[in-house]
């Protein structure tokens, strides 16, 4: 048996230098700061209505107007980033988002504040494929790699709860407006340092836009989520939810027939044709909309069975957040030793555990200590799964496709956190009999049984559809 050196691509280091901590460090903070935006403003509505004048119909679209332009210009942005730069796409979008923030602090009208949160989810999806693809092409398939993701999926994963926790404090101790200005100091470092530091990544012929293919599949998902959103709103069987969810599916469809017959389309079809990118992202579909729902359902556990304030009910996420730090630090080392997919299996079929244990929750604080060690247990889990997701859905492919392959798993995590509360409210709402704690009890058990079912179903398609090649270094080929 011979061993043969694989080279390594230019400018990509097999050793984690000085600078690569940097630009890991830079990256994790801009992905950080993006995942606390998807929650520091849930604990505030309340109060951002009440001092803005916000109708307490229009409240929702405050989370909406974001959700809607992160995740549906996600894809159409990591393929930009292919095409111009990697590197140009990420400091515009960190200076967007700086400015957006800004404005949104300084808002004092509910139109201002609306528009501050449209920008702010333009400038997450052009942000976040691009810090990813960063991240990917900076770093090679194997150890490396795991670890910048595995700490990528942790920090992520924390920064949902910490934006619950963090929107609580600012809120009750200085004003709903610093859950704006926070961004603004983190964007102004990481644009006065990252350009020093990251190197552009672009392609050395640059292929034409797909235009047809990026308006059909930006309004499809916008479409869709807007669905979701409306669905949450007003019920499954509301006009409101049924025709964007209608159209939106059309609209995909012709996506797909668009990009079998362009010459440069923008999703390859032999990329989607891989099981690892297609049933990888898949999983990572169904992880992100359980864990960031069962959040959304154990919330309301807190609030209103037990009688939690919200800050408290935030605070109490911390056990949860710790549990996703542990299973980031866990994960490229279980991955560099037994594969991604056993290590997304193992994490599945443990989130599926913990999350039927929570079926045990009862109407007295007794019920905490099994609240904190199956949030725990379980944050570890879906981290795990997170982790081999990502490097299932990135691994394989060419850096030119890198952008490609990150836009696709960012645009399923967003789906996934958009997805994941109006379901859950929905079936919680429609088992509810009654009021009382009781009732809620039992609507919140009903949707928990349903977000086990689902982790459950997300770990059996893994296990038929993912086949782990032999784990090896992929620096070594044997031959």
């Amino acid at each position: 048996m011979s061993v043969t050196v694989t080279p390594q691509p230019p400018g990509v280091s097999a050793v984690l230098t000085p600078r690569l901590r940097l630009v890991l460090v830079l990256l994790l903070a801009a992905q950080f700061m993006l995942a606390v935006d998807f929650s520091i403003l849930n604990v505030a509505l309340p109060v951002i209505g009440a001092g803005l004048g916000f109708p307490l119909a229009r409240l929702p679209w405050i989370g909406t107007a974001f959700a809607l332009c992160a995740a549906g210009f996600t894809l159409l942005f990591g393929r930009v980033a292919d095409l111009f730069g990697r590197r140009r796409l990420f400091l515009a979008g960190l200076a967007v988002l700086g400015a957006a923030s800004l404005a949104g602090g300084l808002a004092r009208s509910p139109d201002v504040l609306v528009v501050a949160r449209v920008f702010q989810g333009l400038a997450t999806a052009a942000v976040t494929p691009a810090g990813l693809s960063l991240l990917t092409t900076s770093f090679p398939e194997g150890p490396l790699r795991e670890k910048a993701l595995g700490l990528n999926g942790a920090l992520m994963s924390a920064g949902f709860t910490t934006g619950a926790i963090l929107g609580g404090l600012l809120t009750d101790l200085l004003s709903w407006r610093w859950a704006f200005f926070v961004n603004v100091p983190v964007a102004l470092a990481v644009l006065l340092v990252a350009p020093a530091v990251i190197a552009e990544s672009r392609p050395e012929e640059r292929p034409r836009l797909d235009v047809p293919g990026a308006v059909t599949v930006t309004l499809g998902l916008l479409a869709v989520v807007l669905g979701l959103t409306r669905a949450g709103e007003h019920g499954w069987g509301a006009p409101d939810a049924l025709l964007p969810l209608a159209a939106g599916v059309v609209l995909l469809g012709v996506f797909v027939a668009v990009e079998r017959r362009v010459s440069a389309p923008l999703v390859p079809p032999h990329v989607l044709g891989r099981r690892s990118v297609a049933w990888g992202n898949v999983a990572g579909l169904i992880a992100f909309l359980t864990e960031t729902s069962l959040v959304f359902l154990l919330t309301l556990y807190l609030q209103e069975v037990l009688g939690f304030s919200p800050l408290a009910a935030g605070l109490s996420f911390g056990v949860l957040g710790a549990g996703t730090v542990v299973g980031g630090a866990l994960a490229p080392r279980l991955i560099g030793g037994f594969g991604a997919t056993r290590v997304l299996l193992a994490g599945g079929l443990g989130q599926a555990l913990c999350t039927a244990a929570l079926l045990g929750l009862g109407t007295g604080r007794s019920s905490l200590w099994l609240l904190s060690a199956a949030t725990f247990a379980g944050g570890v889990g879906n981290m795990l799964v997170i982790v081999g997701f990502m490097v299932t859905a990135t691994s394989g492919l060419a850096d030119r496709e890198q952008g490609l392959a990150t836009g696709l798993a960012t645009m399923t995590q967003q789906i996934g956190i958009t997805m994941g509360t109006p379901v859950m409210s929905a079936v919680a709402t429609a088992a509810m009999s009654g009021t009382g704690a009781a009732a809620v009890l039992g609507g919140l058990r009903t949707a928990i049984a349903l977000n086990a079912a689902l982790v459950l179903l997300g770990t059996l398609t893994s296990v038929l559809f993912l086949r782990d090649r032999a784990h090896r270094h992929p620096a070594v080929r044997s031959s």
